[in-house]
């Protein structure tokens, strides 16, 4: 059989991660219509906000569950019948909340909806990862995150034009959630597949990466509790209900303007020392955030800078273990990675609330601050004879 071009080959990888981008795009559309939908849809039938955010923790208990067992089961099944068996999860679980009468069968739905997510983000970043040529790896990771959060904007503007009540907006997110099939079936055999075997546990992935994995770690915390506790922190300080949403507006656009200067960064740096570099930046863009008018456009422009900065710590660490890592061993890698990110997801916001409570109001900033500085330290005690 002869060899393959280097332009076929490079070709072939431009498809592939072409490819790969467009469902994680579809992805984040359906996702973030379905979630802050079914938030909506239960305050509606009455439920508290604590159940509310107990059944959305399930999606996170998901993710913990399933997590270390996707790189054995991509292995058995391949990674295309199980993006396939992801995305029919998921679209059914969307379905069945339009059926479902019962709050506990809402649970299990939503426990189906994270296993659904949980195999789509591990095994598609593992696909970006795996395609992405070296030198234009942070590159492709920072156009990786910018199409996702331009995805995660979607999802609410199509909310606007469907409503929240009837059938509607669930049926359509589930059609979004089955059109993502049309990049796994074009990607045919080219899609990505598992070479040898992971070799090491999580803990042992983690004690090899830890400047990676931990970023994700912290990202999970500080994004989730920024989009939890900001605009309340935005109100104790003054802002109206309006000025306290443009908020979160800012740190978005920061996400989505910045992913891709910090991944043609990280192909020219050493990708550890610029994840260092960007916790350190974003800790102290914190500390400086209290000191600003509330009302100026300086205030708003430095929450657009953090955003950015500190999304890039998703980017660039996954970049970091493309690096290292390959084949089983990546996917593994991209399953911890996922993992500390929800671990994040779960105790960032009731700390981060938590410390705001006890100092008011500016006890979420330095919370915020404190966890970045807390990051570098450790990595760099732990971090300092590794490669990651």
């Amino acid at each position: 059989m002869p060899d393959i071009a280097p332009e076929q080959k490079l070709t072939r990888a431009k498809l592939n991660i072409a490819l790969a981008i467009m469902l994680v795009a579809i992805i984040g559309v359906a996702m973030s219509m379905t979630l802050p939908l079914l938030s909506l849809r239960m305050d509606q039938a009455g439920w508290s906000g604590a159940m509310i955010g107990f059944n959305t923790s399930f999606m996170a208990l998901a993710t913990l569950s399933l997590a270390p067992f996707i790189p054995a089961l991509a292995k058995q099944f391949g990674i295309r019948a199980l993006l396939v068996t992801a995305l029919l999860t998921g679209a059914t679980a969307t379905l069945g909340f339009g059926w479902a009468q019962s709050i506990w069968v809402w649970f299990g739905l939503r426990f189906m909806l994270g296993c659904s997510l949980t195999i789509l983000f591990i095994l598609s970043e593992f696909w970006i990862n795996a395609a992405a040529p070296d030198d234009r790896r942070g590159l492709i990771m920072g156009i990786y995150g910018t199409v996702l959060s331009v995805g995660f904007a979607s999802g609410p503007l199509v909310l606007q034009h469907t409503g929240t009540v009837g059938e509607a907006p669930l049926v359509l997110a589930a059609g979004i959630f089955a059109l993502a099939l049309l990049p796994v079936w074009l990607a045919g055999q080219q899609s990505p597949q598992m070479d040898g075997h992971a070799g090491l546990g999580f803990v042992s992935l983690l004690r090899s990466a830890p400047v990676a994995a931990l970023a994700a770690l912290l990202f999970g915390a500080v994004e989730t509790g920024a989009f939890s506790v900001l605009p309340v922190y935005g109100l104790r300080i003054g802002l109206d209900d309006q000025a306290s949403a443009m908020q979160i507006t800012a740190v978005a656009l920061g996400n989505l303007f910045f992913q891709i200067p910090f991944g043609l960064l990280a192909d020219r740096v050493d990708k550890r020392r610029l994840l260092l570099l960007i916790a350190s930046l974003a800790g102290l863009i914190m500390l400086v955030i209290p000191f600003l008018p509330p009302h100026s456009w300086l205030y708003l422009a430095s929450l657009c800078l953090w955003g950015g900065v500190a999304a890039s710590l998703y980017s660039v660490g996954l970049a970091l273990l493309g690096a290292q890592f390959h084949g089983a061993a990546l996917v593994a890698a991209n399953a911890l990675f996922v993992m500390l990110y929800a671990t994040g997801q779960m105790f960032g916001p009731p700390l981060l609330g938590l410390a705001m409570d006890m100092v008011n109001p500016h006890g979420y900033i330095w919370a915020s601050a404190s966890l970045f500085g807390l990051y570098v330290g450790v990595t760099l005690i732990f971090g300092r004879n590794r490669q990651v």
